[in-house]
């Protein structure tokens, strides 16, 4: 694998780089008109069903692990956060929290893959948790301010992510596959799922079916966004990188992710982050830093 990424692979970057930013302002904007797990089952509605008929199914993977990523990255991950997108949770500060799930991904492998986190890694993980007790002190009791059942849920969907991430390194296991079609077929199985959850906690099939008669371009267009750019636009891009490169080279590039969105947030959503969160935010994304980069300072000084 090649060491510096080419002129034509930093275009790629950036675009996922600002694809991934700009989508917790995108979910924000779909929030307003649209319950939280009914926006997740339109997004992967979106994802998969236009797509079926065009893409194939990775012959190489059982309907199990499909279903597995698709149940826990739908209504695990995208289910909590938006929910605490919804119940008070910044969009700029929802870009910055769910950056945990890199720490969460190094504890679950070394509990269920024996794989040994390195010094360096203990101390990211050490500092980023700080930067979190910055971020989850800060709440405030109104919706304008950051509540702490919407940090609760983005740290959540944190660990769903997380484990989502150790499906598809055992999905590996099975053999090389392509990103867009394990994508587009695991985003099905959680379509049905969110539909029941959405009718029998946000209001009933009534309130889902009334939502769904009043879809403007707003919410066709966010949908859209989320599905296409954020999606399969970002994952397929994401997963070349990394059959292009190494792990160390392609994973520190999306540490600018939480900067685009947090930017995104204060210009169009008028978000201002108090001291203590972006004191938070500043420990966080030096834990990032520590826990990416560790490995290739250790090697310079040796």
């Amino acid at each position: 694998m090649s060491a510096a990424l080419a002129r034509a692979d930093w275009i790629k970057a950036l675009a996922v780089i600002v694809a991934w930013g700009l989508n917790f302002v995108v979910m924000k904007w779909g929030l307003l008109t649209l319950s939280p797990l009914l926006l997740s089952a339109l997004r992967f509605a979106g994802a998969s069903l236009p797509l079926l008929l065009f893409v194939r199914r990775p012959a190489n993977l059982p309907w199990a692990l499909l279903a597995a990523y698709g149940l826990v990255q739908g209504v695990g991950q995208f289910g909590l956060l938006f929910t605490g997108l919804k119940v008070g949770m910044p969009a700029g500060m929802a870009s910055v929290v769910l950056q945990a799930q890199a720490f969460i991904t190094v504890l679950m492998a070394a509990a269920w893959l024996h794989e040994r986190p390195q010094p360096w890694q203990w101390w990211g993980m050490v500092i980023a948790a700080l930067g979190l007790v910055f971020i989850g002190s800060a709440h405030g009791a109104s919706m304008r301010d950051m509540t702490l059942t919407g940090f609760v849920l983005t740290l959540g969907s944190a660990a769903m992510w997380s484990l989502a991430t150790l499906i598809t390194r055992h999905a590996a296991r099975h053999g090389d596959y392509d990103a867009v079609p394990f994508i587009v077929w695991s985003s099905v199985f959680p379509i049905v799922p969110l539909l029941a959850l959405s009718a029998w906690l946000e209001g009933g099939v009534v309130a889902v079916q009334a939502q769904l008669l009043a879809l403007g371009w707003r919410e066709l267009g966010v949908v859209a966004y989320l599905a296409g750019a954020s999606t399969l636009l970002g994952y397929g891009l994401w997963t070349q990188l990394l059959q292009r490169y190494s792990a160390s080279t392609v994973g520190p590039l999306s540490m600018p992710v939480p900067v685009i969105g947090l930017l995104a947030a204060m210009l169009l959503l008028g978000e201002r982050p108090t001291q203590l969160q972006w004191l938070g935010t500043l420990a966080v994304l030096a834990g990032m830093a520590l826990n990416q980069l560790g490995g290739r300072w250790v090697a310079a000084r040796r």
